[in-house]
């Protein structure tokens, strides 16, 4: 009201008599004062909900399981999706906020290639098994929660991942699992939060490997002598997955004392005399 009665002393003293345009600025200003007063009366009473709901602070921790399709690019296969075969696994997660987050996966990965004599025929196959453990920081895109008083707070979000893993396979002179590398694990994916603890996630990750003999032979399409020395050269292994995650860990409340005496006020035991608690 206060805006509505400045506004029309303005334009008295400004000598405006057209009441054709006394009409369209009022509606302007009616147009711009309304949705920013509907806004803070929405967010004001989001405000009151959080503080007397303690199920609405986030879980911490998560534990997820994953499985899908990977696949080898290397001096056998240069292309992606190229003799796809079957992975899985799980990892655990912490949650730093709701943006960043620390990851620990591990999965099972099976390769295949075909493999080529020095005239660059085929002349059969070739196979690896795989354990991949990494560690990796993960950024949401946004802010990521199942929280109905935040508009800020997501169910889904874009996501990329950055980190370092080891990785155990067969080599040309060991068994299965006794030839160790180290790898960078990156990609990008997606995360649906469908109920309170519960997510669904798609991730495409990509693992550099400080190796060039995923092959099971370290000579392989060694042509110009740069396996092991070239890191353009080096073998990726690449894994599209789909899981599905449970969250747990609750983090504590900011003030315990609120759910028992605020959010129920009947079963309050104490009652406070003259400020002083007795």
């Amino acid at each position: 009201m206060l805006y509505f009665c400045a506004f029309f002393g303005i334009l008295k003293n400004l000598g405006v008599k057209n009441k054709h345009i006394v009409y369209v600025v009022l509606l302007l200003l009616v147009e711009l004062l309304l949705p920013e007063a509907a806004i803070a009366k929405s967010n004001n009473k989001h405000a009151k909900i959080d503080a007397t709901q303690p199920h609405t602070q986030p879980y911490r921790v998560e534990l997820g399981l994953q499985g899908g399709l990977g696949y080898y690019v290397g001096d056998a296969t240069p292309h992606i999706f190229n003799n796809v075969r079957e992975t899985y696994g799980g990892h655990l997660r912490y949650k730093f906020d709701k943006r960043w987050a620390l990851q620990v996966k591990g999965l099972y990965h099976h390769i295949i290639g075909p493999a080529i004599d020095k005239n660059k025929n085929v002349i059969g196959k070739w196979e690896n098994n795989m354990i991949n453990l990494d560690v990796m920081g993960e950024f949401n895109f946004f802010r990521f929660g199942f929280q109905e008083y935040d508009r800020r707070v997501k169910p889904i979000t874009p996501y990329i991942f950055l980190g370092a893993g080891v990785a155990f396979y067969k080599g040309e002179q060991t068994a299965n699992y006794g030839k160790v590398a180290a790898y960078i694990p990156f990609g990008f994916g997606a995360k649906w939060k469908f109920a309170k603890r519960w997510q669904l996630q798609l991730a495409w990750q990509h693992n550099l490997y400080m190796a060039d003999d995923l092959e099971v032979a370290s000579n392989y399409g060694n042509t110009w002598g740069l396996n092991g020395s070239n890191i353009l050269n080096f073998d990726l292994t690449s894994q599209l997955t789909l899981g599905i995650v449970f969250e747990f860990a609750q983090q504590r409340k900011v003030c315990p004392w609120c759910d028992d005496h605020i959010a129920k006020p009947k079963n309050q035991k104490h009652k406070i005399k003259d400020g002083l608690g007795k």
